[in-house]
């Protein structure tokens, strides 16, 4: 049977990065060694197993990554699985800043003679087997010589553009009340007056069309029964504003705050109905069409003291 054609959409690059990161990946830092005898190694969340007959595994660097030509050329290298208590490693071996990764980090030379990190989950050791070209990466197959396990944690795992430990820790906190509500609240003021601010000058007005569908959602949203739905929205208007800020540093530091909002939401504080914050939320986005900074951070600050005093009076 036929199926009538379809018109291929258009991907968007930094969109569809974000979209990839809905799909949680392990964290690992492959290394090898260079001709000089110095060890090198980067951060990578592409590692994947291929076979287990022969014991095949996986991974791709950017072709425009400064080891391309070292990883090319090396005959050996090791896939150091990090745990969750090696955010600090992931980090270091990701930044383009620092020349010496291996400075001051725990290592050893392995049976093949790749670079091996203490204390990881654990390393494989492995020999090259093929190199693909792919887009703009380089795929790297390579085969398992030897293998072994140095520590019993949880793995370091990286979520649409955070480690998940991290929400995780904060999920934590919300559920056994360690956040205070104060400081939860200055931390809204202080993070998305920050992103309104930006909005106002970065935002197009198709982001803020979208800040103005989730405010649509919410008010639609007003059942009893629809905390759900409520809960969403809000998440939404919230991410909406960070999209629109264009920073990414923030927006991933938003990206937590959402965490902590929907937790407090589902958990310690039900959000009931609360139609008395339409107006304040309309304020916010007239106030970022008119790029009005001042306007739209006052109209936050607002919002939030009326949602306090809503819950402080059991009307939350």
């Amino acid at each position: 049977m036929s199926h009538p054609a379809s018109r291929a959409q258009t991907i968007d690059p930094k969109l569809f990065r974000q979209l990839l990161g809905c799909f949680p990946t392990g964290v690992a830092i492959i290394t090898a060694r260079a001709a000089d005898g110095k060890p090198v190694g980067l951060t990578c969340n592409s590692f994947s197993s291929v076979s287990l007959e022969p014991p095949l595994v996986l991974f791709s660097l950017r072709k425009a990554s400064s080891l391309l030509g070292v990883f090319g050329e090396a005959s050996t290298f090791a896939i150091n699985i990090l745990s969750q208590d090696q955010d600090t490693l992931s980090s270091r071996f990701a930044s383009s800043k620092i020349t010496d990764k291996f400075d001051g980090v725990s290592w050893r030379f392995g049976p093949l003679g790749a670079p091996l990190i203490d204390d990881c989950l654990v390393s494989f050791e492995c020999s090259f087997h093929a190199r693909h070209e792919a887009g703009d990466h380089d795929i790297f197959i390579v085969e398992v010589k030897d293998m072994n396990t140095s520590s019993a944690g949880n793995a370091l795992v990286f979520y649409k553009g955070a480690y998940m430990m991290l929400a995780e820790s904060l999920r934590k906190l919300v559920l056994e009340g360690q956040l205070d509500t104060p400081d939860i609240d200055e931390a809204y003021r202080v993070l998305y007056g920050t992103l309104l601010r930006l909005a106002c000058d970065r935002a197009s007005e198709e982001e803020i069309d979208a800040i103005e569908a989730s405010v649509n959602e919410i008010e639609q949203h007003q059942a009893v029964d629809a905390l759900q739905m409520r809960i969403e929205a809000t998440a939404s208007f919230f991410s909406s504003i960070s999209v629109a800020g264009h920073n990414e540093a923030l927006r991933l530091m938003a990206q937590t705050m959402t965490k902590v909002l929907r937790e407090r939401m589902t958990h310690v504080i039900p959000m009931r109905p609360r139609p008395d914050t339409f107006p304040l939320r309309r304020q916010i986005v007239d106030r970022l069409r008119a790029r009005d900074a001042e306007g739209a951070e006052r109209s936050l600050h607002e919002m939030i003291n009326l949602l306090r005093k809503g819950e402080e009076e059991g009307t939350t």
